[in-house]
């Protein structure tokens, strides 16, 4: 990834995340310093992401949310406490790019906060207007919005496809 572009990775199938962390290791070896914010996954499998630790400090992941389950799954109270703590992420988002802190930041499945309308059309379009000229995003999630085309330069669409077995 060249730096300066504004990449979607969304889709209904799996590997959207596996793939925005492939691009941010590939960024690392052009000597790039790189931050991934996840959105909606809670704090669970955090252990699957610990191998990344290796790469700090170049590579830095940071969660905001506090429950160890996925936003889906919790309770009208639970949801209240984390909008909060996803607007947070979001605000530390705002901030890394405000403030130029890497040459790429992937914001993991927030596509889905915005979809989840936690973020509005108007704030998401400030954060991706505001980023410098030589600082990559990647934007994560099941479906990105088409009134935000204009504002990507790339978007990877990754696809569930049942195949099946019995004519194979």
């Amino acid at each position: 990834m060249k730096g300066g572009n504004v990449e979607v990775i969304c889709g209904s199938g799996i590997g959207k995340t596996s793939l925005a962390i492939g691009k941010g290791i590939a960024a690392l070896t052009q000597q790039k310093k790189v931050i991934m914010i996840q959105f909606l996954k809670g704090s669970q499998n955090q252990v699957g992401l610990d191998i990344l630790e290796v790469l700090e400090p170049r590579l830095k992941v940071f969660r905001f949310e506090k429950a160890d389950t996925y936003f889906e799954n919790l309770s009208p109270e639970e949801k209240q406490e984390e909008l909060i703590n996803i607007r947070n992420g979001f605000n530390f988002a705002r901030k890394v790019v405000t403030t130029g802190e890497c040459d790429l930041l992937i914001l993991d499945e927030v596509l889905g906060v915005l979809e989840r309308n936690i973020v509005t059309v108007e704030e998401f379009e400030k954060l991706i207007g505001g980023k410098e000229d030589y600082m990559g995003l990647i934007l994560t999630g099941k479906v990105f919005p088409k009134q935000l085309r204009s504002y990507v330069d790339a978007i990877s669409t990754i696809e569930y496809v049942e195949v099946d077995k019995e004519r194979q």
